[in-house]
């Protein structure tokens, strides 16, 4: 990853014809909640890079969330929230661990590699999520920091804790100047979400926006107010610029572009640029139904156990059906966050704006379009989370005067209207629900 992200800083500088000394600032945007251990002393990695989507914990999650002590945290939340109406303790009395939470992803780690361990014990291990791991190879060791839309997930650290680093609240120090030749003034680190909120202009209360990658991203801007949550979303910092602290509500299915990506593993494609046209060659899917469970369901289902499945395959099941099949899985499950998302937080959006790579699959996009009955945008350039960790960084130092200057800068590429009725899609989005019924704990264990 080292070497990749040097590489690419590099080739970056020179497309745009400009030099190391010229660059006025840089920000990180790095993917969320995947974290590494090192060696203080070396600098090695202890193990490869535990991912966000790593569901080995997933019965020590599971441990946890039945277990005693969490009973009692969240009896006596709920009943300090009953007598102070403080928001901070109606969270905690909703209080769920997720594989998707470093803590315990971090807690299998102790369990399972002694070597790290050991070098706790020896006080020679570092710990980190990628947006650390980068700032400490970047300044060689003399900088040792992350910030809050990286460290929520960890279900560490206090919402509240305003004396927490956070976004362009803190110069974190200077790339060493013998990795690009030049020293340049590190001004932003923020996870890749949150960047692409912030990159979308969504800076207003009920601004929503899905990311469609590696997995499908539903953010809402909640404003000042952390929102708590009845149906599993996760609130998150969302930003911090002067004194304005802006939280968002999210939820998130896993298995989006790596369902796609693993489907062209099989040759059901070449390229997946193919696939919007492959499914619109058809009217239906003939019956068959996807369910996309790599990493499990999120809410609204939430079954790590879930499995991946094809089902309703027949003789005369093509490729076509297949990856039309495939598709819908996705809006089906943008469909069922959508409706999570706006009914648990209240909102109505007027429109909602989309990025991603996957949002560059126009089947997808007016699916979603119908299903929501929703306008969705979508940017020239999908990959938001770059541009926002870029408006960030050039806010902190000047190059941007402030949001309104950005929001001049953004202008959609595509709209998607609406074109169905939602009530077309219910007899072939109800025969996928009963397919994720049939895949629901499928393993007794997270690893089958």
């Amino acid at each position: 990853l080292w070497t990749l992200f040097v590489d690419v800083v590099k080739e970056a500088v020179q497309v745009a014809g400009i030099q190391m000394h010229q660059i006025a600032a840089l920000g990180l945007s790095t993917q969320r909640s995947t974290f590494i251990t090192w060696n203080k002393k070396t600098g090695k990695p202890f193990h490869n890079f535990i991912s966000w989507q790593d569901v080995r914990a997933g019965e020590l999650t599971k441990i946890w969330n039945r277990s005693f002590l969490m009973k009692v945290i969240r009896g006596i939340s709920s009943l300090l929230h009953f007598f102070t109406r403080s928001s901070q303790f109606l969270l905690a009395s909703y209080l769920s661990f997720t594989t998707q939470h470093i803590s315990l992803r971090l807690a299998w780690i102790l369990q399972h590699i002694t070597e790290v361990e050991q070098a706790i014990k020896e006080d020679n291990c570092c710990f980190g999520t990628i947006d650390t791991w980068l700032l400490y190879k970047l300044t060689k060791g003399s900088v040792y920091a992350t910030e809050y839309s990286n460290a929520i997930l960890a279900l560490l650290i206090d919402f509240k804790d305003t004396n927490f680093t956070f976004l362009l609240s803190h110069n974190f120090g200077s790339v060493d100047a013998e990795i690009f030749g030049a020293p340049i003034k590190i001004t932003a680190l923020v996870a890749d979400q949150q960047a692409a909120m912030f990159g979308e202009c969504c800076f207003d209360v009920g601004d929503l926006k899905v990311t469609m990658g590696t997995g499908s991203f539903w953010d809402v801007n909640t404003g000042s107010k952390v929102h708590t949550s009845r149906k599993g979303l996760y609130p998150l910092v969302g930003w911090k610029i002067g004194k304005e602290v802006i939280y968002l509500a999210e939820g998130n299915a896993s298995d989006t572009g790596n369902a796609i990506k693993w489907a062209q593993s099989l040759d059901l494609f070449t390229s997946a640029d193919e696939t919007s046209k492959m499914a619109h060659s058809l009217v239906n899917s003939g019956g068959v139904c996807f369910v996309p469970s790599f990493s499990g369901l999120q809410i609204p289902v939430n079954d790590p156990y879930a499995c991946t499945s094809f089902m309703g395959i027949t003789p005369s099941t093509t490729k076509n059906h297949l990856v039309r099949a495939m598709l819908e899985s996705i809006a089906f499950r943008n469909k069922q966050l959508y409706d999570t998302i706006t009914r648990d937080v209240g909102i109505e959006p007027t429109s909602i704006r989309a990025d991603g790579g996957v949002s560059k699959n126009n089947f997808v996009m007016q699916m979603t379009s119908d299903l929501t009955n929703k306008t969705i945008s979508r940017p020239a350039s999908t990959d938001m989370s770059c541009l926002g960790a870029a408006f960030l960084a050039g806010l902190a130092v000047g190059f941007w005067n402030d949001k309104e200057q950005l929001k001049k800068l953004i202008r959609p590429d595509m709209v998607f209207k609406p074109q169905k009725e939602p009530e077309e899609y219910e007899p072939a989005m109800s025969n996928w629900i009963k397919a994720v019924q049939r895949s629901l704990s499928w393993y007794s264990q997270t690893s089958p």
